[in-house]
């Protein structure tokens, strides 16, 4: 009997190429400013490798594995009604010690990545030539084309533009107008100023309805930070505080911004509601703000403090903050895209009041201590945890 020819195995199917990680994206409101600046160099700088995430929250133990996107899966595009191109911007900051000398250099394509995709802003003052829907529209399809054109699972809309006053005609003003464009684009919104935002009366239906996700406003970075710590601490040894009183120094963008008293009433509202929500009554003493172009983006806030102890022993307590503001709202801002996006992908809507440690006014019920605040916090990546270890999961 003849043998049987010689037969190679077949050669194995090649494995399907493994599905790429989805990408979300991260659209600023004041793109071009000093902390959205801050906040896309210093993703870049830390997703390479080249600067360690301090500051960021999300990168601490408790919050590795909530299936948080990566830092390098974020792509950010945005609004602004200035002109100056993201690279140079970041020079000015390398200049004035807010970034590393020669990282706007590293990170160079990723800043004109991300500057290629910021749209004018708007509306200009007096403006009469769009209704406010009309540029909500426009505004919504900015970022509608963004998503698309990305290829993104998902954005967040984030407001790190100036400060503006409080409207006082029921008129929408620009941070609104931005807001109600963030929802009718099917984005979650956070807003990380003391403007309006969402909380015009007028954009609660559409909030509602929405069934996204939202939190904000006024980002805690350093003042009302240290208010958030101290507040308590002063109820609960059953010292009283006779007054608190503050001054605040700062240049940049915001110091301009809040060099309008009514801007800087809009800003001085959270600083103030901190003090009662946490002591109970609100002390005598105000907060001032001046501006010192000198300081660009770093700024000094002392605080003076009057309390009584026992036998009605009265006491003082003074404190000096000194900080960079982008270099501190820069990571809180990465922080809170991420908790954000991942909120989104878990289902959930509405306020997200245990965000409330972020920031001076936060929406929804939830406690005004640092401490009650972080426990919360926790408490929610606990909820973003859910199903994070099954197969597939982001790491």
């Amino acid at each position: 009997m003849s043998a049987e020819p010689f037969l190679p195995a077949p050669a194995p199917s090649p494995a399907p190429a493994p599905s790429p990680a989805p990408r979300f994206g991260v659209w600023l409101i004041g793109a071009r400013g000093s902390v959205a600046t801050t906040a896309i160099a210093g993703c870049a700088a830390v997703a390479a490798g080249l600067h360690p995430p301090t500051g960021m929250v999300t990168e601490t133990p408790d919050f590795t594995s909530c299936g948080l996107p990566s830092l390098s899966s974020l792509v950010f595009g945005g609004h602004d009604t200035v002109d100056c191109p993201l690279p140079k911007r970041a020079e000015h900051l390398a200049d004035g010690g807010v970034l590393p000398h020669g990282l706007p250099s590293a990170v160079h394509a990723e800043l004109v990545a991300a500057d290629r995709e910021i749209r004018p802003g708007g509306p200009p003052p007096g403006d009469t030539g769009r209704t406010q829907d009309q540029w909500i529209d426009v505004f919504a399809a900015d970022i509608r084309d963004f998503v698309r054109r990305q290829d993104l699972a998902g954005a967040v809309v984030i407001n790190v533009a100036s400060t503006e006053p409080a409207p006082t005609d029921g008129s929408l003003p620009p941070s609104s107008l931005y807001a109600a464009a963030a929802l009718r684009a099917g984005c979650p919104y956070v807003n990380f100023t003391p403007s309006t935002g969402l909380h015009h009366p007028a954009l609660a239906p559409l909030a509602a309805s929405s069934g996204l996700p939202y939190a904000g406003r006024d980002g805690k970075t350093g003042q009302t930070l240290l208010r958030s710590v101290l507040g308590p601490m002063f109820l609960q040894r059953a010292l009283a505080v006779r007054a608190w009183s503050g001054t605040n120094l700062l240049g940049g963008g915001d110091g301009a911004a809040l060099a309008d008293p009514a801007a800087a009433a809009a800003k001085n509202a959270g600083k103030e509601r901190v003090l009662a929500d946490t002591l109970g009554t609100t002390p005598e003493g105000e907060v001032h703000i001046d501006d010192v172009p000198a300081l660009g983006d770093w700024k000094t806030a002392w605080d003076h403090i009057a309390f009584d102890g026992f036998l009605g022993a009265r006491m003082v307590l003074q404190t000096t903050w000194q900080g960079c503001d982008s270099a501190l709202a820069a990571p809180l801002v990465l922080d809170l895209a991420r908790l954000v996006v991942r909120a989104r992908e878990k289902g959930l809507t509405g306020p997200l009041s245990e965000l409330g440690f972020y920031f001076k006014d936060p929406v929804g019920d939830g406690p005004s201590s640092l401490a009650e605040q972080y426990t919360e916090l926790r408490r929610f990546a606990e909820r973003l945890r859910d199903d994070a270890d099954a197969p597939g999961a982001r790491r």
